[in-house]
């Protein structure tokens, strides 16, 4: 058979499966580099266990970069330093 040349929209369409090909796996790269750089946070770890003054009780918490907040039932945010655990700041709320 004789060689044939190969169309021009086929020569097009070969060219831009190979370019998006590069460009899926370079955006699968980054996507894992960004996973792995955000998941290994070097905070330090919470204590095992956190006493609650007056024998209040947790209903939510959230955390910061230095701190760490629990809501207790008595409609109060108690806001821990992380670093040595004691009380920072108290917050009522309305």
């Amino acid at each position: 058979m004789d060689d044939l040349p190969e169309p021009g929209n086929l020569r097009f369409l070969r060219r831009m499966v190979t370019v998006l090909t590069g460009v899926m796996i370079a955006g699968v790269v980054v996507v894992i580099g960004l996973l792995v750089t955000r998941l290994s946070n070097d905070t330090p770890p919470l204590p095992d266990e956190i006493a609650l003054p007056g024998g209040a009780r947790a209903v939510a918490f959230t955390q910061g970069a230095d701190w760490y907040a629990v809501v207790t039932d008595a409609d109060e945010i108690l806001i821990f330093d992380r670093l040595t655990g004691a009380l920072r700041q108290t917050v009522t709320v309305e």
